[in-house]
């Protein structure tokens, strides 16, 4: 039986870790690295995993180079994708993957599926395999490594963070409707011809009809309106001060100390969360 070892990056830290950690742990696996490219990821992406192939000695395969989000978009009939309707996540992250390793799995290949959850997640599942033949593995839970172990390992490789993490908590579509009302500001600040870009994306879809709007309860025109965006910044201070009064000191970890980063600050009435596959 021929044997397939697949590793999936989203830009994001956790997968990059990961897969440092496997060219480094574990060099025998001949491991195939992927990323499901929508089409309107942030430019910090694309450098972070051109820096990230240079680290790992080979290139990483890029799947659904035809059809990103603008012609699913039109498939659609321009309604937007909402947490409750994530066609994005169906149709650019999930099934370009299942068609990638399909032939392998019908040919009664084993393949195996290296996924990034870390042994601080205990909320989180990976991906369901439904044939005997495809393996979901999760080594950063196997071997115990959290959140700090993934910063660890970032630091050492000499990779650091993405960039936009300065910035942003995920990686993802520039407009990915499980952003934060900070990160929408921030992404004005950062790439405002990105959050121009959500903006007719917003107008063409209520113009056909489309309930939908990319953040919680506004529109982003209301959202960009000076005295909206210094409520929401200092609603974000006032979250991020408490997260830090609430944090309890690790004496396993005295020397290192996790940031409090947008997701720790996750609230249900302002988005967060976000799809597993498009964040980690």
């Amino acid at each position: 039986m021929i044997e397939h070892h697949v590793l999936g990056l989203s830009g994001g830290k956790d997968s990059a870790a990961l897969a440092v950690y496997m060219s480094l742990h574990y060099p025998e696996l001949d491991i195939k690295y992927f990323f499901t490219d929508t089409g309107k990821e942030l430019p910090e992406v694309y450098e972070f995993l051109g820096r990230l192939e240079g680290f790992l000695g080979k290139p990483i395969e890029r799947l659904n180079p035809n059809r990103d989000f603008d012609f699913w978009l039109r498939q659609y009939n321009n309604f937007l994708p909402s947490p409750n309707t994530r066609w994005c996540t169906r149709k650019l992250k999930l099934e370009p993957f299942k068609k990638w390793i399909t032939p392998w799995l019908s040919n009664g290949d084993r393949v195996y599926s290296y996924v990034a959850i870390r042994a601080d997640e205990d909320h989180r599942d990976g991906m369901i395999a439904r044939q005997d033949n495809l393996i979901v593995k999760l080594p950063f839970r196997e071997d115990g490594i959290d959140k700090p172990g993934v910063l660890d390992i970032l630091d050492a490789s000499g990779l650091g963070l993405p960039k936009y993490y300065d910035w942003r908590s995920r990686s993802g579509c520039t407009f990915c409707f499980f952003q934060q009302k900070i990160e929408w500001v921030r992404l004005k600040e950062n790439h405002p011809e990105k959050f121009i870009e959500a903006k007719s994306y917003e107008k063409d879809a209520a113009e056909h009809g489309s309930p939908f709007k990319w953040s919680q309860g506004e529109s982003l025109d209301d959202l960009e309106r000076p005295e909206r965006v210094e409520q929401i910044k200092n609603d974000f201070e006032v979250r991020k001060r408490r997260a830090l009064e609430r944090r309890r000191p690790n004496p396993l970890r005295d020397q290192i100390e996790s940031p409090v980063d947008i997701d720790d600050l996750y609230q249900e009435d302002e988005g967060g969360g976000a799809c597993l596959i498009c964040h980690k």
